[in-house]
C-alpha cells in the first residue's frame, strides 16, 4: 500500500502521558491485585453531577422522547439558551460585555484548544510554558508548527520557563511568538497569575500583534481576589485574547462533555493579502464544517449549572475538592516536601526528594505506597524532578494517601 502517512505524528513521544501512566499502573495492578491503589494522577473527577444537572438531563431526555420536543440537529455555535446564561453568569455579573453570539458550546476545552488552529497560518510561531499542558504541544506538533523533537523539546516551538526560580509565573519571552498559550489556574504546576501579571501578557501582546490562547478552565478554584476568573477583566484583552472554558472540572462533566470557546468580534487576522479578516467569522465557519454541536442533553446539564440550586451545588463539590488540597498542603508541607499550588486550584506541584527523577517517584510512589501521581517531566523539561498530584479523590482516599506517605 503507498498511502502517505502526516509525518509529523512521528515527531510526537512514542506514547501520549497520561497512556503510560495507565500503562504502569495496570502492569503493577496486574501483578499486586491485593494493593488499593490510589489514583492522585489524572485529573479525573469523582464526585457525582449535581442534582440540578441530573434533572435537567433527565428532563432533556424526556422531551427527545416526544415528537413535539424532539431535538435532532441543533445549531453548532451551541443553544442560545446556554449561551445567554453564560454570556451573562460568567460574563456580564463581573462587568465584562461578552455577547453570546462570540460564545461557541463545544465538548470540552481539550477539544477546542487543539483545533483551533484550523483557523490559522500553518507557518505561525507558537510559545507555550514549561511545564504544559502536553495537548498544546502536540497538537501544534500534529499540524507540522513543532519542528524536530530535541530532547524534551521540539525546536520549532518556543518554550517560557515557570519554575520556582521565577514564582512559577512566566516570564515575557525575547523571542516574539504569533501565538501564546497562557492557562491560569495553571496546569500542571496549580499556580495562578494576578491581575497585574496576566496584564503585562495583554499589554505585550497587544504591542507585538500577538495571539493569546487563554486556557481558564479551572477558574471556579480561584479563591485569591487578585486572580482574574477572565482574561477579559484585563482591559484590551478582547483584541488579542481567545477564551477556553470546559464544564468538565467546574461541574464534573468529564463524561458528559461540554464547554465552550470565546473567540470576541474585535479579534482580527490577515489574510495573505494583508485583508483583515474576523477571527469569529473564522471560527465559526470552521465549526459549521467539522462540528455538528455538543448534544441537547449535555447542553440542557450545563444550563442547570447557573440556576441558584445548580451554582450552589457545583460550589460545594469545588469546596470538597478544594478541602482535599487544602490537607495535602498541610500533610505534605509537614513532612518537608517542598510544594506549590493548591490554592487556586486542584493541583499540588511536589519537588521530588533524594535527587530522584519524576519517573522514578512515580514508581517509587505507585509499587512503594499504591500511590498514583503524574510525573512532571511529562509536562516538559521544566518538569523534571517534580510530581503533580490531584485533589480529585475522595476526602478518605486522600486521606489515606498521605497517611501512607506519613509512615514511609
Amino acid at each position: 500500500m503507498n498511502l502517505r502517512i502526516n509525518d509529523n505524528f512521528l515527531l510526537l513521544p512514542e506514547s501520549y502521558l497520561f497512556s503510560e501512566v495507565a500503562r504502569r499502573v495496570k502492569d503493577f495492578q496486574d501483578a499486586n491485585p491485593e494493593v488499593k491503589v490510589i489514583r492522585m494522577g489524572i485529573g479525573d473527577v469523582t464526585r457525582p453531577l449535581c442534582k440540578a444537572a441530573i434533572e435537567a438531563m433527565y428532563r432533556a431526555v424526556e422531551d427527545e422522547s416526544k415528537t413535539e420536543t424532539f431535538h435532532g440537529y441543533g445549531p453548532e455555535q451551541g443553544y442560545s439558551f446556554l449561551r445567554d446564561k453564560i454570556a451573562d453568569y460568567d460574563y456580564g455579573r463581573r462587568g465584562i460585555d461578552i455577547r453570546p453570539e462570540e460564545i461557541f458550546i463545544g465538548d470540552g476545552a481539550k477539544s477546542d484548544l487543539g483545533n483551533f488552529f484550523d483557523i490559522l497560518a500553518q507557518d505561525l510561531t507558537v510559545a507555550v510554558t514549561d511545564p504544559v499542558y502536553p495537548v498544546y504541544v502536540d497538537t501544534n506538533v500534529m499540524g507540522g508548527r513543532g519542528g524536530k523533537r530535541n530532547g524534551e523539546h521540539h525546536d520549532g516551538i518556543i518554550y517560557i520557563p515557570v519554575n520556582k526560580a521565577n514564582g512559577y509565573v512566566p516570564q515575557l519571552p525575547e523571542q516574539c511568538p504569533d501565538v501564546i498559550y497562557l492557562c491560569s489556574p495553571n496546569n500542571p504546576t496549580g499556580t495562578a497569575m494576578t491581575r497585574d501579571e496576566l496584564r503585562k501578557w495583554v499589554e505585550y501582546a497587544r504591542e507585538n500583534g500577538c495571539l493569546i490562547l487563554f486556557d481558564s478552565a479551572y477558574e471556579a478554584y480561584i479563591h485569591s481576589s487578585d486572580v482574574p476568573h477572565s482574561i477579559y477583566e484585563i482591559e484590551g484583552a478582547k483584541d488579542v485574547a481567545v477564551e477556553f472554558r470546559s464544564f468538565s472540572k467546574t461541574a464534573g462533566f468529564t463524561g458528559i462533555r461540554c464547554g465552550y470557546t470565546v473567540v470576541p468580534f474585535a479579534l482580527k487576522g490577515k489574510d495573505s493579502n494583508g485583508n483583515e479578516v474576523s477571527l469569529n467569522r473564522l471560527w465559526n465557519r470552521r465549526q459549521c464544517t467539522k462540528f455538528n454541536g455538543a448534544s441537547y442533553i449535555s447542553q440542557r446539564a450545563a444550563e442547570a449549572v447557573y440556576s441558584p440550586e445548580g451554582r450552589k451545588q457545583i460550589m460545594e463539590t469545588v469546596e470538597y475538592y478544594m478541602g482535599n488540597a487544602c490537607m495535602m498542603r498541610e500533610a505534605l508541607s509537614g513532612a518537608g516536601y517542598e510544594i506549590a499550588g493548591g490554592i487556586d486550584s486542584p493541583y499540588i506541584w511536589l519537588r521530588t526528594p533524594d535527587g530522584m527523577t519524576s519517573w522514578e517517584f512515580f514508581d517509587f510512589l505507585l509499587k512503594t505506597h499504591g500511590i498514583v501521581g503524574t510525573p512532571g517531566s511529562g509536562f516538559g523539561a521544566e518538569g523534571e524532578g517534580y510530581l503533580r498530584l490531584t485533589a480529585f479523590n475522595t476526602h478518605e482516599a486522600t486521606r489515606e494517601a498521605l497517611q501512607r506517605i506519613h509512615n514511609a
